[in-house]
């Protein structure tokens, strides 16, 4: 890294993992999968600006970067451009393609590191265990990882492959909590 890079920051979000993991902790386990739950337009859960606001607190954001099949995903429209978050449209190849996002964040991430040293810390949203070997080689990169996932659906080997995690609903209720004027 040059003297003239400041340390940055890359988050990438496994974004439908997420939106599943919330949306079956509103309506019920297993709700999200359902076909009249995945495949119809989806009700905006995800905090969008809370989860910025944290990344954004290690560094600036180097990329912001969302995976997942948008076409269910519009009535995030507004927060997403608010955050300028890049959008990589998945087209599932079958009903039941699980790990596309995970992969190609996977990939990415990777490959974001190999040519970006200014990037010092990683930000994952999402919460599969299959995110366990790219934290492995982040680590192992210098690089510092942060983790950000739903509280019942977050694998803990994740979460304990990470620096630091952040179970998305207690980011939610920090945020949301009143301030207490001192006595």
């Amino acid at each position: 890294m040059s003297q003239n890079d400041s340390p940055t920051v890359a988050l990438y979000w496994d974004f439908e993992n997420l939106h599943a993991s919330l949306c079956d902790a509103r309506l019920g386990e297993g709700s999200y999968n359902k076909p009249d739950g995945r495949f119809k337009a989806q009700e905006p859960l995800i905090d969008v600006p809370t989860i910025i606001e944290l990344a954004s607190s290690f560094g600036p954001l180097a990329i912001n970067r969302a995976y997942c099949n948008w076409q269910y995903f519009g009535r995030y429209r507004d927060a997403l451009l608010q955050g300028a978050v890049e959008l990589i449209q998945l087209f599932s190849p079958g009903a039941s393609a699980k790990n596309g996002a995970d992969i190609r964040l996977c990939l990415d991430a990777m490959e974001d590191l190999g040519r970006f040293e200014h990037i010092r810390t990683v930000v994952i949203v999402g919460g599969d265990s299959d995110f366990m070997p790219v934290a492995q080689k982040i680590r192992a990169s210098g690089r510092t990882l942060i983790g950000i996932g739903a509280d019942k659906s977050t694998n803990r080997h994740w979460a304990r492959s990470c620096q630091a995690f952040h179970y998305y609903e207690q980011l939610v209720a920090e945020r949301d909590a009143p301030l207490v004027a001192p006595l």
